[in-house]
């Protein structure tokens, strides 16, 4: 206990700025999901303060921030319209929060381990790539709406493009400015120049690139108003201004839908969702780990379904692990769960007493974090990478990408897997069985499992091997031969005596049929 204590302690100095960080990525973020889900605004910021106050310490792993998921936003918003009321929607994600935790503990959470690596370096990328094009307009103080901002919906990606060309073309300087400051500050605090000296090291450069832009903000509107940024581009959040004007925010879910089946409906499809991010993005959260630390995935089922209950019970959304805000602590060099701990102190803190002064937050400022986020994730270096690792790796890499830009998430991971699939079954049914020839004399090796799949591919040897020549089937390999395999072997064993063809079997029989050696 004293050892865990001390390891937190220790840490503090990386895990507080990165809370900082993080809690700027994630406070826009939270209001805009609510508005894309049609659910009340706060309902997002309660979300995100549940992720990083009870789902941090439930959860398993040291870097991962719960919150808000952007990929339940068509489910909540169709969930809202279809029961009726928010009210009744909570008590769908109430017994959502029961069905993830009973996944739990029926060990559902192995299931993250059967994602191929190039589905999830995929969903990386292209999540990074949807950060970047998101991004843009508000970098560019182009689009006033912080909606969608980590979205992966159909008709967001699609108009994406378009929002992504009309924000170059409609240009804010004092935006721009302020978010091309921002990034070069954010480049320039990465360079071995900066990291010698240990006092600047220890200032997070997000943090000092919202500085920047507030700052530059407060200068503009007094001596250059031109080149200010308008009141649309700068964070927008509700000034409670006590604990009681929280607590009114809150909204119970309604009981009396107790006995409604779309309730059950509802809540069955946002625990299948919203698991299946979870561990996708547990997963991707893993390999960003600079310390490759495995979070235990069944805990974190748990601890999402813990979070979801609490969250429908007070009047939030939908919580899942969320790879953006994760990515984002990471790159600002958190370091246990205390940074995801305090991430949901500040959303907690700041909507109740600083909401005036985080309204000063231009947007380009925090656009400028996430681009250089997203192009970490989605570096043309790691393309390359995966290039060079063969077509049966980058296949399913780029169409993983692809799939989830012109998709969305979970659509786009599916259909990645299902190539990654298709590449590793490809790859089996050419190395199970090889043949090699030594003028008449043939090798036919069994290699592993040798499955129905591969009776095309045995055949297809068979046919191969001369008349008057001396095949040695070799399986002492093959940990499992199918009985359609046997069955092809010993048809060929009664053909090859008319073919003069001499048989032998090795590390393995074929029932009611003697090799044509009479071995």
């Amino acid at each position: 206990m004293k050892s865990q204590v001390l390891f937190y302690l220790t840490n503090l100095r990386r895990d507080l700025p990165a809370s900082v960080v993080v809690f700027l990525v994630a406070l826009p973020m939270c209001l805009g999901i609510a508005l894309a889900s049609g659910a009340p605004l706060f309902s997002g910021v309660i979300a995100g303060i549940i992720g990083g106050l009870v789902v941090a310490w439930g959860s398993g792993s040291h870097l991962s921030v719960s919150g808000p998921a952007a990929g339940l936003t068509v489910i909540v918003f169709e969930a809202i319209k279809d029961l009726g009321s928010f009210s009744v929607f909570l008590l769908s994600l109430v017994v959502a929060g029961v069905l993830q935790m009973v996944l739990g503990f029926l060990k559902a959470g192995l299931i993250g381990a059967f994602f191929p690596a190039t589905v999830i370096k995929g969903m990386l990328a292209a999540i990074g790539l949807i950060l970047i094009i998101k991004q843009t307009p508000h970098a560019t103080g182009y689009d006033a709406s912080f909606a969608g901002d980590e979205s992966y919906m159909h008709e967001s990606a699609k108009s994406s493009f378009f929002g992504l060309r009309d924000a170059l073309e409609g240009v804010s300087p004092g935006a721009t400015l302020v978010s091309g400051a921002a990034l070069l500050i954010l480049i320039v605090w990465e360079t071995g120049f900066i990291k010698r000296f240990r006092l600047l090291e220890m200032i997070p450069g997000p943090l000092l690139a919202v500085v920047w832009g507030v700052a530059y903000n407060s200068w503009a509107l007094t001596h250059a108003p031109e080149w200010a940024i308008e009141p649309q581009h700068l964070v927008s959040l509700p000034e409670l201004g006590s604990a009681s004007s929280f607590l009114a925010q809150l909204c119970w879910p309604d009981f009396s839908y107790f006995n409604n089946p779309k309730v059950y409906s509802v809540a069955v499809t946002l625990a299948i969702i919203a698991s299946l991010e979870t561990l996708l993005s547990i997963e991707a959260v893993d390999k960003l780990d600079p310390h490759k630390r495995i979070a235990p995935t069944n805990r974190e089922l748990k601890a999402q379904g813990l979070g979801n209950i609490i969250s429908g019970l007070i009047g939030g959304l939908p919580i899942t692990a969320v790879i953006v805000r994760s990515s984002a602590n990471i790159n600002a060099g958190g370091h246990t769960r205390m940074s995801a701990f305090f991430h949901g102190i500040l959303l907690m803190i700041s909507v109740l007493f600083f909401a005036n002064y985080l309204n000063m937050i231009p947007l380009a400022c925090l656009a400028a974090i996430l681009l250089q986020t997203g192009y970490k994730l989605a570096k043309p270096k790691l393309f390359a990478e995966i290039y060079r690792k063969g077509w049966n790796q980058f296949l399913p890499f780029t169409i993983t990408v692809v799939a989830i830009l012109f998709t969305d998430l979970l659509e786009g991971i599916v259909i990645g897997i299902a190539i990654g699939i298709f590449f590793v079954l490809r790859a089996n049914f050419h190395e199970a069985i090889t043949l090699t020839q030594h003028g008449s004399h043939y090798l036919l090796r069994l290699h592993k499992d040798v499955s129905f799949l591969n009776k095309a591919l045995l055949r297809k040897h068979l046919t191969a091997i001369s008349d008057d020549s001396e095949l040695l089937i070799d399986g002492n390999k093959a940990l499992f031969i199918d009985q359609d395999i046997l069955e092809t072997i010993a048809d060929f064993l009664l053909a090859a005596q008319d073919r003069n063809i001499h048989v032998g079997l090795q590390g393995f029989s074929v029932d009611g049929v003697a090799p044509s050696t009479g071995h």
